[in-house]
């Protein structure tokens, strides 16, 4: 849409926040609000005001969804609730503001603290998509997680839980809380947590190999210096003999490994 001035009006809030900086000064640094029609500015007005407002009631739907959550209610249908909730702000969490704003609500401290233990798995594996996707290039978001010991119960349920998904989801949420985030990753070495890859690689769960060999494949691209490590694990031993088995897509993250480890 365009004004009386033959201006297209911006879409995103970075363009509004563009506009508004134009409406205010001119290329001298000089006021012209005198410039401005009345009009474009009306819309300016409005058009900010939504957008603000929009943002407003995003943190209101995570405070819901986190008082949701943070009930004791334990029937079938409190548990749909919960999976919505988790859903939901998977969902708004997309957002970085938000994912840090979910944090500072206290969501990231519920989450590890009770959601990710808890004996429902449809719970579990929502819970450990959305600290992935919380953690995804927020270094706030990845702080607080890895202060709330997220690694340790991530690699846990990487290697132990019952269900396929709530692993698959966990090592989604190890790789956004290790890669390109040294403390991570620092962590996840401490931890013993390349032999909790290897391992995941070895079981039945075609789609857990792929994701598990990817992950050690780009750990060793940024971090060739613990090739020497793995080394001395015999890695390299039981990486051959997973080459070994029927193929699958898998084998190609195998061999890639291989390459960046000789």
């Amino acid at each position: 849409m365009a004004d009386e001035e033959g201006r297209q009006h911006p879409h995103s809030l970075q363009g509004l926040l563009h506009m508004a900086i134009e409406a205010g000064t001119e290329s001298g640094g000089e006021p012209q609000t005198g410039q401005m029609s009345q009009e474009r500015r009306q819309w300016l007005q409005e058009a900010m005001s939504s957008a603000f407002s929009g943002q407003a009631d995003e943190v209101q739907q995570m405070k819901e969804c986190l008082k949701e959550l943070s009930s004791e209610a334990s029937d079938k249908a409190g548990e749909e609730r919960k999976e919505k909730a988790l859903e939901l702000l998977a969902d708004l969490c997309e957002n970085l503001d938000n994912a840090s704003d979910f944090c500072k609500l206290g969501g990231m401290n519920l989450m590890l603290t009770r959601y990710l233990s808890c004996p429902e798995a449809a719970l579990r594996w929502r819970t450990a998509d959305l600290i992935g996707i919380c953690s995804q290039n927020v270094p706030f978001v990845q702080e607080t997680a890895l202060s709330l010991g997220a690694v340790s119960k991530l690699l846990k349920l990487l290697d132990l839980d019952s269900s396929e998904t709530v692993r698959i989801k966990a090592l989604f949420a190890i790789s956004c809380l290790v890669r390109e985030q040294e403390a991570g990753l620092a962590e996840f070495v401490k931890l013993d947590g390349f032999s909790v890859l290897m391992r995941a690689m070895q079981t039945d769960i075609l789609k857990l190999k792929i994701k598990s060999a990817f992950l050690l494949q780009n750990l060793l691209i940024s971090h060739p210096e613990y090739k020497t490590t793995l080394c001395a694990m015999g890695m390299i031993q039981q990486l051959v003999s997973l080459l070994r088995t029927e193929h699958s897509p898998f084998h190609e993250h195998v061999l890639s490994a291989l390459c960046r480890k000789s």
